[in-house]
């Protein structure tokens, strides 16, 4: 089975390459989910010689105040024996280092690259991977010391500055704190003590490493604290032994500098029966060895966040749509699907599937209906405008049994006023199918992502729809019309004729024009118009639906369709002009996602084989 190190190594590697760490990526991290050691410490705590012993190799940045100004993610990996050492930056993919003097220069420059060359500190970390066989495997976060004062180039709050970034790594639930604390100083001021207490108060996360146990006053030890009777963790404190400044003017290496750690232990006689566990070696074994057991226990989570973060990138993968083809043909066919995709939807409003298709009902069933009723017919059939018209209709010679004109007449100038209603359910049917546009317009993801094309399809759905409405309404007025020009002859024939009741030519001229008469042929007209209102109220419906809905449903964008197939290469690419910010971002997460997938893969792989 993979060490589980260098597996969690290798994906914390690739997170790195994607820049796929920190509080800066929108989405939840794998990097954040993976466990790794904070190096937590206060200035001149001997923090930097415990992690060059770990390494064995002098690479960190050395001088007085704050030297470590940004977090430093250092990975250890493990090679075979008698192969040569070497350290990458991801910064610099296609350089290696195997002078370990050059490592610690280009630390410094990148510090400065970022911060400039003050004393100013950053959070953006830098990441370096080291390849000895001299090394256990090991993710260490080595982070700025600790410090109670600014110096002289800094600003008042990089007390608090510090500490933030501190606390930002050692209070992830994931994070092991490795706690640095001088010997020769009193472990009740030790800052590292202090802040790792506050974010882990049982010490289930933090490993004490007391340094300086050789430069302790004569008559005093650290026997207490290396018991754990002193400060009580969960694991045992580990001393460590570090080089002298004077071992490193002389450059005495790694090999000898432990070398004589292990002896001052097993010669000291306070530490003798501690031995065994003291020393940068024991520090550096005991380290991995717990890494990979809480690798091991969090492996269920991790999945469980990898899962669902392929979920959410899958999702806004779709969201931000497919990327855009080359060639004109590509382009073409891009834009017809992603019409299709907007007409289908478009259509699903009107048949129910999507909400917006029952309002168009909801104006044939009350709104149309409504309007029928609320006609006034009282101007067209007063007793003055039915007397009027009828004496006109009988021109010089007055009328025999029945005023045929004059029912016309006023028969025509009732019909007309349904026009008004008729021409209305067409304008709101016309505003409803708009409506319906705009909404399929915003909910086809694809136009989200290409605002030249969106408005495009946009604007030819409502001309069409325009042109749908203007034939709708010269169908619906016809059918008035139709009304008006020929009057159904059956319903008058199936009157009862009552001559005398109807008018006696032996009467007076001035007689037959009485109110009861009158009112006889107000109610006969009244009626026939209502008839016709009845059937108006259905087939008014039925135009409307025929001109416009069904053609809406059948033929919406085929103008704008006959039109793409006329543009050249540049005008559908402008269609297409998609926001670069788009683009980048749907690249970045193409790659992340293949990295959660691949680490989804190997991580499962090794869980199955647990």
């Amino acid at each position: 089975m993979e060490n589980l190190i260098t597996l969690v190594n290798k994906i914390q590697r690739a997170c790195t390459a994607l820049g796929d760490y920190g509080e800066d990526s929108a989405l939840p991290t794998l990097w954040d989910s993976l466990p790794s050691i904070a190096v937590v410490g206060g200035q001149s705590s001997g923090k930097s010689s415990v992690l060059e012993s770990v390494v064995g190799k002098d690479f960190l940045p050395r001088g007085s105040g704050i030297v470590t100004r940004r977090p430093l993610v250092l990975q250890l990996h493990k090679i075979e024996e008698g192969s040569r050492e070497y350290a990458e930056f991801p910064h610099l993919p296609r350089k290696r280092f195997t002078d370990f003097a050059a490592v610690r220069k280009e630390i410094q420059d990148e510090t400065d690259r970022e911060t400039g060359r003050t004393k100013q500190i950053s959070t953006v970390p830098i990441h370096l991977s080291i390849f000895s066989p001299n090394v256990v495997n090991l993710t260490l976060v080595d982070l700025p010391g600790l410090t109670k004062v600014a110096v002289e180039g800094q600003p008042d709050s990089i007390v608090h500055d510090i500490e933030n970034m501190v606390r930002s790594y050692i209070e992830k639930p994931n994070s092991i704190i490795l706690a640095i604390s001088p010997a020769n100083q009193d472990l009740a001021t030790s800052d590292a003590i202090k802040i790792s207490r506050e974010v882990d108060p049982s010490g289930e996360r933090t490993i004490g490493v007391l340094t300086k146990i050789d430069l302790m006053d004569k008559g005093t030890d650290a026997v207490d604290i290396l018991e754990g009777k002193a400060y009580r963790l969960k694991f045992p404190w580990i001393g460590v032994v570090n080089r002298s400044q004077a071992d490193i003017n002389k450059n005495v290496d790694m090999i000898a500098a432990r070398r004589r750690e292990r002896e001052y232990f097993n010669s000291t006689p306070e530490y003798r029966h501690l031995a065994h566990r003291m020393g940068s070696e024991h520090l550096a074994k005991m380290l991995s060895k717990h890494l990979e057991t809480v690798i091991k226990s969090k492996i269920p989570g991790i999945q469980s966040l990898v899962s669902k973060t392929i979920a959410e990138l899958e999702t806004e993968l779709t969201r931000l749509g497919k990327p855009v083809a080359a060639d004109a043909g590509g382009k073409l066919y891009a834009i017809m699907e992603i019409c299709r995709s907007f007409d289908q939807i478009f259509k699903d409003h009107l048949d129910g599937v999507r909400p917006g298709g029952d309002k168009i009902y909801n104006v044939f069933d009350n709104q149309l209906p409504a309007a029928l009723k609320r006609l006034q017919f009282d101007k067209q059939l007063s007793m003055e405008n039915i007397r009027k018209l009828i004496t006109e209709a009988d021109g010089y010679q007055p009328h025999l049994i029945a005023p045929e004109q004059g029912y016309r007449r006023l028969i025509e100038s009732s019909l007309t006023t349904i026009r008004g209603p008729a021409e209305a359910s067409v304008d709101a049917v016309h505003s409803l199918l708009k409506d319906l546009v705009q909404k399929a317009v915003s909910e086809t993801l694809e136009l989200k992502q290409y605002p030249g094309l969106r408005v495009e399809v946009g604007s030819a759905a409502i001309d069409s729809l325009e042109r749908m409405r203007d034939e709708s309404k010269k169908a619906t007025l016809q059918l008035v019309d139709m009304e008006c020009g020929y009057l159904t002859v059956d319903f008058f024939r199936k009157l009862p004729q009552d001559v005398d009741k109807g008018g006696n030519p032996t009467h007076s001229i001035f007689d037959r024009y009485n109110d009861s008469y009158l009112r006889r042929i107000g109610t006969t007209i009244l009626s026939y118009v209502n008839m016709v209102c009845a059937s108006l109220r259905h087939s008014i419906p039925k135009s409307i639906v025929y001109c416009q809905v069904r053609e809406a449903k059948r033929s919406l964008l085929d103008h704008f369709f006959t039109d793409l197939g006329k543009m050249d290469t540049k005008r559908l690419s402008s269609l297409l002009n998609e926001d670069p910010a788009i683009m980048e971002r749907r690249s970045a997460l193409a790659k992340r996602l293949e990295l959660y997938r691949s680490a989804q893969a190997e991580i499962d792989a090794v869980a199955w084989s647990k």
